[in-house]
């Protein structure tokens, strides 16, 4: 099984309980003439589909670092990376979640908005307003680029909910 096949069979287990995360904030109340005239009790808060990144790092990451967020920025087969294609406009948000010290829970999210990534990212610099981030390689060669939520402009938020 290779290195990715590895990575992914273990992220996966998450993903129902990412689903239940992030469909709690894809639905709200329908207004009342929706309600009223068509059948319509929940709506979804785009008109357009919502392309959603998923990451959980493996436990113990939060306690070290807890008010950061990493992407993976390179890898040794030169593959595109998740940060390339964030960058590039693909995704809507991004579930970053901790595993616990489980290894099968989730301890901490943050459901991102990577639109506001990518402005954060355009300004950084700009008005003396910085972004703090840096580069982490491991041992199999590939890099993340990690970021620092708090270092994130208020406006557009980053976060769209956390628990």
């Amino acid at each position: 099984m290779s290195f990715y096949q590895v990575n992914r069979s273990w992220s996966d287990q998450f993903l129902p309980e990412i689903r239940r995360i992030v469909g709690g904030h894809l639905l709200k109340a329908a207004p009342d003439p929706l309600d009223h005239f068509q059948a319509t009790d929940l709506v979804t808060l785009d008109a357009k589909d919502m392309r959603i990144a998923a990451r959980v790092r493996r436990p113990g990451y939060s306690m070290l670092y807890p008010n950061q967020f990493t992407i993976r920025a390179q890898v040794p087969s030169g593959a595109e990376t998740e940060l390339s294609k964030i960058v590039n406009g693909y995704g809507d948000w991004m579930f970053y979640g901790h595993a616990g010290v489980d290894g099968l829970s989730l301890q901490n999210w943050w459901l991102i908005d990577l639109r506001a990534f990518r402005a954060a990212l355009i300004r950084h610099g700009a008005n003396g307003s910085f972004i703090r981030m840096g580069d982490k390689r491991n041992p199999d060669g590939t890099c993340f680029k990690w970021f620092d939520i708090q270092s994130f402009p208020d406006d557009p938020p980053l976060v769209v909910a956390r628990g």
